[in-house]
């Protein structure tokens, strides 16, 4: 006996379903680049979820493509936790706090060099825990079966993982809802989807002061 149409129509709006080149309605975040939004499944980031950034090398501008989300995120009246993961780089306060992210929700977790399997425990568990919006790594060679379960947390947390990884890793596949690569291009960062569900592959090139001109409200 077939579904009845309202109750079918109910189903398919559900995340887990993809239907060929569309994509069922979840919750995004903007951006705060009109391009690369056009180009994102749903019109932005996903809510929830694991997406994967490859940089040429670390400090191209990888951070300020998520500057205009980590401010909204942290300024929403129901904001949780955002933290940070082992970043390659000292946070630089003043910097964050000009863009308007709210700092008192941040935190910073920072793994001993010769701890460098803890990066990814510590993902995971922030990614699961419930309490966090947003949860950025920097980890050089996780397995594809530890990308899968990282995947899976952010599902269960319902937080935002961003893993960043270098570049050479485009050889390898992954479990991630999103896949791009970032560049330095003449005025900004040039971006290329590699995975993109229900979105548009391909690359386009951002101007990083776009974010600054548009920010994105927080919104509770």
């Amino acid at each position: 006996m077939s579904a009845p149409p309202l109750e079918l129509a109910r189903l398919l709006e559900h995340p887990a379903i993809w239907r060929g080149t569309s994509v069922a309605r979840t919750e995004v975040l903007p951006s705060g680049f009109a391009s690369l939004d056009e180009r994102l499944p749903g019109g932005g980031w996903p809510r929830s979820g694991l997406i994967e950034i490859l940089a040429s090398r670390f400090g191209v501008g990888e951070l300020t493509l998520l500057l205009p989300v980590l401010a909204a995120i942290t300024s929403a009246s129901t904001a949780r936790t955002s933290v940070w993961v082992a970043p390659p780089f000292e946070p630089f306060a003043p910097a964050l706090a000009a863009h308007g992210v709210v700092l008192e929700r941040l935190l910073v977790v920072r793994v001993p060099t010769v701890l460098r399997s803890g990066v990814l425990w510590a993902f995971e568990q922030s990614l699961g825990s419930g309490a966090c919006d947003l949860v950025m790594a920097w980890a050089k060679r996780p397995r594809a079966k530890e990308i899968r379960r990282l995947q899976l947390a952010a599902e269960r947390g319902r937080a935002l993982g961003v893993l960043f990884r270098p570049l050479q890793a485009l050889r390898e596949s992954s479990h991630a809802a999103l896949r791009i690569t970032i560049e330095p291009s003449t005025y900004g960062v040039r971006v290329n989807l590699l995975k993109s569900k229900g979105g548009v592959r391909g690359s386009l090139e951002l101007d990083l002061a776009e974010a600054a001109r548009n920010p994105i409200t927080g919104r509770g």
